[in-house]
């Protein structure tokens, strides 16, 4: 299963978002692979509520960060500025 790093709390616990499932993980932030941000995306393997295996999938990652500065790029390009005045 796939799973997206959400955030991480007291910088000590990974919140990872398994959105197949709708449902988190929470695991010691050492348990993730060296290197990994928030936003980044893992190819999970779970036995019950246990995870036993997690590997960066930096093609998911790379896809979704693109999908992302697309969507912003859009938004932008819509943006007419602000309704309020200055005065």
């Amino acid at each position: 299963m796939k799973g997206v790093l959400d955030r991480i709390e007291e910088d000590r616990y990974a919140v990872i978002l398994l959105e197949e499932h709708n449902r988190e993980v929470i695991l010691p932030k050492d348990q993730l692979p060296s290197g990994s941000e928030v936003h980044d995306w893992f190819r999970i393997t779970m036995e019950g509520d246990t995870v036993t295996s997690i590997t960066l999938d930096e093609k998911t990652t790379q896809a979704e960060e693109a999908k992302t500065e697309d969507m912003m790029k859009k938004l932008r390009a819509k943006s007419k500025g602000s309704k309020f005045k200055r005065r």
